[in-house]
């Protein structure tokens, strides 16, 4: 299935984008002005939102960790990964086993630079340019054919982004979880998590602000029932689905999202 959409290879310091905000609430540098000032906007209304970034990146640290050492996973299909920051997918699971397979994929193009910059020297690790919602084409291209052995279990990671795909039969985040469902292997992993929200005010303020703010390059805050029906048909890992900072802490006294105006909610599940 393919959005039709041509993608742009130019950087528009001008228009923030998901990836550098998120960057920015990291405490990273590849972000500008624009991207500031839109987290500094959203902060008014939803001020747990760096703690939310802080949270949702351990817990995909957690999760990777997880599935390389607990059930022996090599590669990695890395959708909306985002900037290269601290602990990446390919750094943490190669920390286990140099032998892992990583493919990154985003459709901002700052992630395209600084992905094949840092990754020049990795054979094993690769950045492609491609819009999530393109299931074929990432399957299909030749850095992930390289890399990713299919007919073996796979990890696919829809980390904090199913939020940027609008809603739609045939595109919307249920239909792209199918999709790429129908493509794995038996023993291969879907983790999906998204941003949600019970109280309507704020799922309708951020949905609104992030898609004006971004120039339609979002799709909305949804609740918890909308992410569990992604999950259908897929073996869910204890705890289930979860606010991420609550899947298998690191320790008791580990951080949680401790405000609740929005919380990052999914988890992890295994094809049988």
């Amino acid at each position: 299935m393919s959005t039709g959409k041509k993608l742009s290879t130019e950087i528009d310091a001008s228009v923030p984008t998901a990836a550098r905000m998120y960057d920015h609430y990291l405490g990273g540098k590849d972000n500008y002005a624009a991207d500031r000032a839109a987290c500094e906007a959203l902060d008014k209304v939803v001020p747990s939102t760096r703690r939310l970034a802080v949270n949702n990146r351990r817990f995909l640290q957690r999760v990777v960790r997880t599935l390389s050492t607990d059930y022996g996973i090599r590669q990695y299909l890395d959708h909306g990964s985002g900037l290269p920051t601290q602990d990446n997918v390919h750094q943490v699971s190669q920390r286990i086993d140099p032998t892992t397979h990583v493919v990154y994929v985003d459709n901002d193009p700052m992630v395209l630079v600084h992905g094949r910059a840092l990754l020049e020297q990795d054979e094993r690790t690769a950045v492609i340019h491609a819009d999530m919602r393109e299931t074929d084409a990432i399957f299909d291209h030749e850095d992930t054919q390289r890399l990713i052995d299919f007919s073996q279990p796979v990890a696919v990671l829809f980390n904090s982004v199913m939020h940027c795909i609008p809603d739609s039969e045939t595109d919307g985040p249920a239909a792209v979880a199918r999709r790429v469902h129908e493509r794995l292997a038996p023993g291969s992993f879907m983790v999906m998590c998204q941003l949600v929200s019970g109280d309507p005010e704020v799922r309708d303020f951020v949905t609104d602000f992030m898609d004006q703010a971004t120039q339609g390059h979002w799709g909305r805050v949804r609740e918890e029932k909308d992410v569990s029906e992604w999950f259908e048909g897929l073996e869910i890992l204890d705890p289930g689905l979860v606010e991420v900072s609550t899947w298998r802490p690191d320790s008791e006294v580990a951080p949680r999202q401790l405000t609740h105006e929005w919380i990052e909610f999914g988890g992890v599940a295994r094809l049988v």
